[in-house]
């Protein structure tokens, strides 16, 4: 049997790119999706393409009850996973510009943390125990450089007039829960790194992001299929690493 990846948020944008190219090297796809029927026709878009690809229900605010359905799914028809990408995300405040530290509503925290890290960490902490019967699993959190303290903190930052906070503070949080589970699976064949795919013209990056959608799926895909002496617990753009 090939290898089998779960790419969640993949009905479109990074994460399809991401289905697209893990497609091409011969890996057969799931497409997580909250809606059942783009879902359907993202699986029919990579079908066309001749990959194996199967669309399933993902919905980051049913977290539990869509993980459950992951893994019985996988598991009665693969019996393994050996790549999940976590791509799914969501941002509800402007990217560019005021500070929301002081605005940001506890609605917004807790459904921007709910999708971006919450729900994150339900899926993988299901599915591990197939991940663990691959011979080389590999777990691949999308975070963002605006999760980045280092950068933040630092004098006339690149980053500094993003200061969406609920976002930038999921996505800090995600990547505090990569560099744990990397460490907790450090004895395993497993490797686990977090992905800042670029500034994307997406529908959460926005028209003026620099990169265009189809040279997105770049860091992911590295990350997806990395080699045995390839890193664990890290933070990347494509080839560079990242500060915390």
């Amino acid at each position: 049997m090939g290898k089998v990846a779960l790419i969640t948020g993949a009905n479109r944008g990074i994460g399809f790119e991401t289905a697209k190219a893990l497609g091409s090297s011969g890996i057969e796809l799931m497409i997580g999706c909250r809606d059942e029927a783009k879902g359907e026709a993202a699986a029919k878009d990579l079908q066309a393409l001749g990959y194996q690809a199967q669309a399933i229900v993902y919905d980051a605010n049913n977290a539990a009850q869509s993980a459950d359905a992951i893994y019985q799914a996988i598991e009665q028809q693969y019996g393994q996973l050996d790549i999940l990408v976590n791509n799914a995300g969501m941002l509800a405040e402007q990217l560019m510009g005021d500070n929301t530290s002081s605005t940001v509503t506890q609605d917004v925290l807790q459904e921007t943390f709910q999708v971006n890290l919450f729900s994150i960490v339900t899926l993988t902490q299901t599915l591990l125990p197939l991940i663990k019967k691959s011979d080389a699993g590999r777990i691949v959190n999308l975070s963002s450089v605006l999760a980045s303290l280092a950068l933040h903190s630092m004098e006339n930052s690149p980053v500094g007039p993003a200061k969406a906070f609920a976002y930038n503070a999921s996505k800090t949080a995600l990547n505090a829960y990569t560099i744990h589970l990397a460490d907790d699976l450090k004895d395993t064949n497993i490797k686990v790194n977090a992905a800042h795919p670029g500034w994307v013209k997406t529908e959460l990056g926005g028209p003026q992001a620099p990169m265009h959608v189809m040279d997105s799926y770049k860091t992911s895909l590295r990350l997806a299929t990395l080699e045995a002496d390839g890193p664990s617990g890290g933070f990347f753009h494509e080839s560079d690493t990242l500060p915390w």
